[in-house]
């Protein structure tokens, strides 16, 4: 529901690995920018931005500038915080083919559940990230 708010330039991606680099590859090289939602159950009423994504020991960093992003999303009353520590499964491996591919011009957030997302998350993301998204 999020991504169709956001933009009506979106692909959900395959819930596999081999699935999503597919995904990922079939997507045109033409966007400033790519941005990633996973969800987290943990999160209630915060989103966290992913600074790396890691894979065989290797972290790769958003170029990305999530410092303003995080503070475009927290000046709309939303908190968000930038993680230091890569996620472990699909959403890393999703996040690693996107950073590669668009060279690092991506970035992955983990939103919280439906059960406790609402209508002032989905505006802070829109000003956060302005008029022009590919998610």
């Amino acid at each position: 529901m999020l991504v169709e708010q956001l933009s009506p330039e979106h692909l959900l991606l395959t819930n596999s690995f081999t699935g999503l680099k597919k995904d990922i590859d079939s997507i045109s090289k033409e966007y400033d920018q790519v941005i990633m939602f996973g969800v987290d159950k943990t999160l209630t009423s915060r989103v966290r931005i992913e600074k790396y994504a890691a894979k065989e020991g290797i972290k790769c960093a958003s170029k990305l500038d999530l410092g303003k992003i995080a503070e475009s999303i927290n000046a709309a009353g939303i908190q968000a915080v930038i993680s230091e520590r890569p996620t472990t499964y699909l959403c890393n491996e999703a996040y690693w083919h996107a950073l590669n591919k668009f060279s690092r011009r991506a970035v992955f957030m983990h939103i919280p559940t439906i059960k406790h997302m609402d209508k002032h998350l989905t505006e802070a993301i829109k000003l956060a990230f302005g008029e022009k998204l590919y998610i």
